[in-house]
């Protein structure tokens, strides 16, 4: 019996699918909008180049890419027993450990290089940063809130945005804080959803995951919560950042398709659950940062 392909992958057998699909390349969609967000943030008070930019963009894909491959790496006999996991690329043998090794220092070093390009500030902070997306991994082994690591791993992504462009820390200092706890609290939620379809499998391997813990039903509360606390922290960068009503309509339009994606998800049905992880976050995410940059073109 052949079982059915993980959704977000592409068809294909070349090197280069395999690697796209072994990192799982579209979800890049989910928090590089935040880091240029953070960057657009940044902009209103500090100068920006499309160099800036750039290095910003390479160093968040490379960290993106080191964190995805080190956990398919660090996950892959775990992979293989999950009938929803068993055709990627480690497991399948469809990539090797030692080729998917490579590239995870790799683009490291990509990473640590183009946080070097981009000011002392970033240096300094790059292994830091680094060593925490790659420590998640381990994470779910020993503890049921793996999800808040994974969001706080994101959080990164829009602080380090702000501080590629700015060179410091924020004025009020409070608003990086808030920022980056909208992203981890939205990345969490989005996560305990995605962990749903896992729940009965990581029970069975000893696992530990909100759904496991708390149920599906405990699980969708959190998730929820977790989502409130990402509009009200959305909503408090806006009053102090230099934003004005462009802003507030992107916070709104996040709240609406938030309360879409969770009509999505039921605890006795888990249908849509792909559209709600994948579709709605990519969407969110776009959406809100198109919102930031408009406010930035206009302002």
């Amino acid at each position: 019996m052949t079982r059915p392909r993980e959704g977000q992958t592409f068809d294909g057998g070349s090197r280069f699918v395999r690697y796209v699909n072994f990192v799982k390349l579209p979800h890049t969609v989910f928090a590089l909008p935040f880091a240029l967000v953070g960057a657009t943030l940044a902009s209103f008070a500090h100068g920006v180049t499309f160099a800036t930019i750039g290095w910003i963009v390479l160093a968040f894909t490379a960290a993106r890419f080191a964190a995805m491959g080190f956990n398919r790496i660090v996950d892959r006999q775990i992979d293989a027993k999950n009938p929803r996991t068993a055709r990627r690329e480690l497991p399948s043998g469809l990539l090797g450990v030692r080729e998917a090794s490579v590239a995870v220092v790799l683009a490291s070093m990509v990473f640590v290089l183009a946080a070097w390009q981009l000011n002392p500030l970033c240096a300094v902070l790059s292994p830091g940063a680094l060593g925490w997306v790659l420590w998640y991994s381990y994470t779910k082994r020993f503890t049921h809130w793996s999800h808040i690591v994974l969001g706080l791993g994101l959080a990164i992504a829009p602080v380090g945005g702000y501080l590629a462009v700015a060179g410091t820390w924020s004025t009020p200092w409070w608003m990086l804080i808030a920022l980056a706890v909208g992203v981890s609290s939205w990345t969490a939620g989005f996560d305990i959803l995605y962990a749903l379809q896992d729940e009965e499998f990581d029970r069975a391997e000893k696992l530990h995951s909100v759904p496991v813990m708390f149920g599906r039903r405990g699980a969708l509360a959190f998730a929820r919560t977790f989502h409130v606390v990402t509009i009200a922290s959305l909503a408090a960068v806006g009053t102090a950042a230099p934003v004005g009503w462009l802003y507030a309509a992107g916070v709104c339009v996040a709240a609406a398709l938030l309360l879409y994606e969770h009509s999505l998800v039921r605890g006795d049905d888990l249908s849509r659950l792909d559209a709600a992880f994948f579709t709605m976050n990519g969407v969110i995410s776009l959406t809100f940062f198109g919102f930031v940059l408009a406010e930035r073109l206009v302002g």
